[in-house]
């Protein structure tokens, strides 16, 4: 009896110790944090008033469309400081701007759940996105990279249709720095989505810089932002593929 007795003390002291190591293990496990960059959500901020224009945009207006322009601020200005541009290149073609101001990954994959591309045929969809994403360390390259996958992998599955000029993420910033650095790594990896048969991978950047490596107010005043000078430039830099992807 005292035998048994021990043997149930001895187990029960074992099974805690067991209890107590697992529990300490999963205390000391790294905290797993999801790529926000790739969980749709709304904007909530001062942009909602073009989000709701955006997604009103293409439920007033479906059909089919010459091309499409999705992305953040940079793509919003060619209704502002492109505008002008905007008309000479693509005032004779069907276009459509989904550009929202402040934008990142997650919210682009929100108006697509939210029906941004539902009735919406285009034969080429321009995208630039990921430079919200690249300030301090709100995202590593790979979330980034993983962001602007999941979108480019969103229009080919709701539009498969659709051919896709996806242009490097712009240099931005006065001269040389950290930012900028992580801005090429991006667009290294990246320029790999470009299968030669549906995407097409555009890097226009070193035509927005000097030769010293700053970037000229003339060009883009803010050294984010596009004036009708730099709007110009990427016009003229992307019409050759815009064309033979248009069939023009």
């Amino acid at each position: 009896m005292k035998f048994s007795k021990l043997n149930l003390v001895l187990t029960t002291i074992a099974v805690v110790l067991v209890l107590q190591s697992n529990m300490a293990a999963q205390t000391n496990a790294p905290e797993v944090h999801p790529n926000a960059a790739i969980v749709p959500v709304p904007r909530t901020d001062w942009a909602t008033n073009r989000q709701a224009l955006v997604l009103q945009r293409a439920k007033d207006a479906p059909g089919d469309y010459d091309i499409e322009f999705i992305g953040d601020s940079i793509m919003e200005g060619w209704e502002g400081g492109g505008k002008t541009v905007w008309s000479d290149f693509y005032g004779h073609r069907k276009v459509i701007n989904f550009g929202v101001g402040g934008d990142r990954t997650q919210h682009v994959l929100w108006r697509f759940e939210q029906g941004q591309l539902d009735g919406i045929k285009a034969k080429v969809a321009v995208v630039m996105i990921g430079t919200n994403h690249s300030n301090n360390q709100d995202n590593t390259e790979a979330e980034i990279l993983e962001g602007v996958s999941a979108i480019v992998q969103q229009i080919r599955t709701r539009q498969p249709d659709t051919k896709i000029i996806l242009l490097g993420i712009f240099p931005r910033g006065g001269t040389f720095s950290t930012q900028r650095g992580k801005i090429l790594q991006v667009n290294e990896a990246i320029a790999k989505l470009d299968d030669g048969k549906n995407i097409f991978y555009l890097d226009i950047g070193p035509q927005l810089i000097e030769n010293d490596g700053s970037i000229a107010k003339a060009i883009m005043p803010d050294y984010l932002h596009p004036n009708a000078a730099g709007y110009l430039i990427w016009a003229n830099a992307t019409e050759p593929k815009l064309k033979q992807l248009l069939g023009e």
